[in-house]
């Protein structure tokens, strides 16, 4: 998300601590000093990253099935020999290793199936491009299930997200017709430039926003901020990429009391609602304002602050007018919001 590119340090030493080097070191996973293969076979290994509210991978793995059975056997050396290569392995359940590393592959995504963002990404996971993808995720479960579950198991993943994705349009759908009927408080324009150094809603995401009233030129996304918005647009992104992600996150692990009561399809439900009800008080406070001919001014507070003057945004329009982040940064292929990453096309 852009909000954490911008923000000072000190505000995202839970993204940089993980998004930067340690990425592509072996010793983030073999541990440095220690280096031992025992130690990066362990699922544990994988949990200084891969948890917390928007990517919920060790929560889903260690309250499921796989990763209770892995909590339980762990210490009998019977049932998991860390002295074997992966290639050998014969555990009693699966460890994020064996399943994501299959065989000692560190290709970590080879053996996924459509992850298009956390699952936040609308894509239609049963179509035929994907089949190869979906194909190799199944014959991992195949080691220890039938082929017949296995591809069960990943239909029913493919329904919970799907109707996720129902809940995620409608949801985003409200917030949009506040902003199209300029009812929305605040709108684009009375916030701080955003991080490209625009005022483009924060919701806009390239072509599915297009219209002016979101602002931003043809394709280019928001923000998708939580701070410095209107509340119905923090509820937007905290159900997609939180209780949706749980969702996929949970039916993926095999953990679906986390897909659906801890934040999952509930969790969905609860935002929807809170959404819909902003939006129809906000809608009758406007009416009420017109009829008695109140001329709403937005807080300055929006615009201005100690704090926002150190985004990226406002530092560009200080320092560069008339420039935005992707006049200062035309080569980096991250900065792309014109064109979605071709795997997830």
């Amino acid at each position: 998300c852009a909000w954490s590119i911008e923000r000072p340090p000190g505000d995202t030493a839970g993204c940089t601590f993980c998004h930067t080097s340690p990425e592509e070191r072996c010793s983030t996973c073999h541990q440095r000093h220690q280096f031992d293969p025992k130690v990066a076979r362990k699922s544990e290994q994988c949990k200084t990253c891969h948890w917390g509210k928007d990517h919920r991978d060790w929560e889903a793995y260690d309250i499921g099935l796989h990763g209770t059975v892995y909590q339980v056997n762990k210490w009998d050396p019977k049932q998991f020999d860390w002295t074997k290569k992966l290639a050998d392995a014969d555990y009693v359940g699966p460890t994020c290793q064996y399943c994501h590393m299959r065989g000692g592959h560190h290709n970590v995504q080879r053996f996924s199936t459509v992850y298009a963002s956390m699952g936040m990404s609308m894509a239609d996971r049963g179509a035929p491009i994907w089949k190869e993808k979906r194909d190799r995720w199944a014959s991992v479960c195949d080691d220890c299930h039938s082929p017949r579950f296995a591809k069960e198991n990943l239909q029913a993943m493919d329904e919970s997200v799907k109707d996720a994705g129902l809940k995620y349009r409608e949801t985003f759908q409200v917030a949009a017709d506040l902003v199209k009927d300029g009812v929305a408080d605040p709108m684009p324009k009375d916030l701080c430039p955003d991080w490209s150094g625009q005022h483009v809603w924060s919701l806009k995401i390239g072509a599915y926003h297009d219209e002016p009233a979101f602002g931003g030129k043809s394709g280019e996304s928001g923000e998708f901020r939580m701070s410095n918005c209107s509340d119905i647009e923090r509820l937007c992104f905290e159900s997609v990429g939180y209780f949706q992600t749980y969702i996929y996150k949970g039916m993926a692990h095999g953990s679906w009391n986390d897909a659906t009561y801890s934040d999952g399809s509930f969790g969905m439900d609860r935002w929807l609602v809170n959404v819909k009800q902003d939006a129809s008080q906000a809608r009758r406070l406007a009416a009420l304002e017109k009829k008695v001919g109140i001329t709403w001014v937005p807080e300055s507070f929006w615009k201005t602050g100690e704090w926002l003057d150190q985004l990226t945004g406002p530092y560009i329009v200080k320092n560069h007018p008339g420039k935005t982040i992707f006049d200062l940064c035309p080569d980096p292929g991250w900065l792309d919001t014109h064109h979605a990453p071709a795997e997830e096309v």
